[in-house]
């Protein structure tokens, strides 16, 4: 049909439906089946990519399925399924140009899988948030400018279990469909605006960060939330019961949250911290379908909080340089860089925290002439123009 090259704004006036999923897909999951991909991809300089993890059901999170347009074509790789050889995939994917949404975790994951690192990368959720677009979700992007709707149901799915349903490979396939023509239209706008090499920054930095794979447990991971407010046994009933909760959810090979979330973990310790009692703290306690086979353990490890000393628990790592407290002059200088960085970026519609966050305003607060190592050159060059850093450095 003709109304499928015309733009979308006029296929939505004309109210012509968009299919919601390309028109095939191979499924890879058998051993040997990964010859026609690598076919594909030795022609091929760019590959669209996207994973699907199990980290909403499972205590580790697992790489379950791989998701590539190549050329046109679709290819769907269970990476758990028994006798599938992924080295030459690792291999060959390593010298492609890959084009991804919301790379940040994905990148990461497959790192700590394979310690895989892309080539190069042009990430479209990155380009839409310097772009300044409000939504920058896949499904809103999609439904913007393909007129396609998502149905998000995929987002929560458990992609460990096997087989997987046809609608999900659908949507699977879906999520790789759209992104080389969502790349053009992103990258068209970000060449009007001049931002091309912002994003080019912004990605060559995230493929760096990805080397780092995720942060490794540490001895302090149990001070979460308002912790800092505890001082008494209710850190000790704290320390206990989030051990207690790491325990459980490994046994059980789920996520912590579902055995029970951090609001609970912080209502009992800091009721512990106000003197209740054992008895008091439990009795106002349920945990869900779980309740009988996990409250005798979360009860003991109650008890054993209670009766620890406080000052026997691990102690708070010391703080670096770029922790310690800010001088008021400092405060003085971070709030000016601020507002810099506010007017900057209102004046290119793009959030603030994209030009610097937080903790690098508090290092060029510091440090000002530093400058280059907190920065990316597109974020410096915008800052080191304005008054407060303009007079410093």
């Amino acid at each position: 049909m003709i109304s499928r090259f015309l733009p979308t704004r006029l296929r939505r006036m004309l109210g012509v439906k968009v299919s919601s999923r390309p028109p095939s897909y191979l499924l890879l999951d058998q051993p040997g089946s990964l010859g026609p991909l690598l076919d594909a991809l030795e022609q091929v300089d760019e590959v669209a990519l996207d994973t699907e993890a199990d980290n909403m059901f499972h205590y580790k999170t697992r790489v379950c399925l791989l998701q590539f347009l190549v050329d046109g074509e679709v290819f769907l790789v269970d990476v758990l399924a028994p006798g599938l050889k992924l080295d030459p995939l690792w291999r060959a994917l390593a010298k492609k140009h890959l084009i991804m949404h919301g790379s940040d975790f994905d990148v990461r994951l497959l790192h700590d899988l394979c310690e895989f690192t892309p080539h190069s990368l042009f990430d479209t959720m990155l380009a839409a948030q310097l772009l300044g677009l409000e939504r920058i979700g896949l499904a809103s992007l999609l439904e913007q400018h393909f007129a396609v709707a998502v149905d998000k149901s995929g987002q929560k799915a458990n992609w460990s279990q096997r087989p997987i349903t046809p609608k999900l490979l659908n949507y699977a396939a879906l999520d790789v469909w759209h992104l080389p023509a969502l790349r053009d239209i992103l990258r068209r706008e970000l060449k009007k605006l001049g931002r091309l090499d912002w994003l080019d920054q912004q990605c060559r930095a995230q493929i760096a960060a990805g080397k780092e794979g995720f942060a490794p447990p540490t001895e302090h991971d149990w001070r979460i939330g308002r912790s800092d407010r505890l001082r008494g046994p209710g850190l000790a009933v704290l320390h206990a019961i989030w051990h207690w909760r790491e325990a459980q959810a490994q046994r059980l090979d789920t996520p912590p949250f579902k055995v029970c979330g951090n609001a609970l973990l912080l209502k009992i310790a800091e009721a512990a911290e106000a003197g209740d009692s054992a008895s008091t703290i439990l009795g106002q306690v349920h945990l869900g379908r779980r309740h009988d086979r996990i409250f005798p353990s979360l009860a003991k490890a109650v008890h054993e909080g209670l009766d620890r000393d406080p000052a026997t628990l691990p102690r708070r790592p010391g703080r670096d340089a770029n922790h310690l407290s800010l001088s008021q002059a400092e405060v003085e200088f971070q709030e000016r860089i601020r507002t810099d960085r506010d007017r900057v970026a209102k004046k290119l519609k793009i959030e603030a925290t994209l030009i610097a966050n937080r903790a690098q305003l508090a290092r060029l607060a510091r440090d000002p002439e530093g400058i280059s190592q907190v920065l990316l050159p597109w974020q410096a060059d915008l800052l080191r123009k304005e008054p407060a850093l303009k007079a410093t450095i």
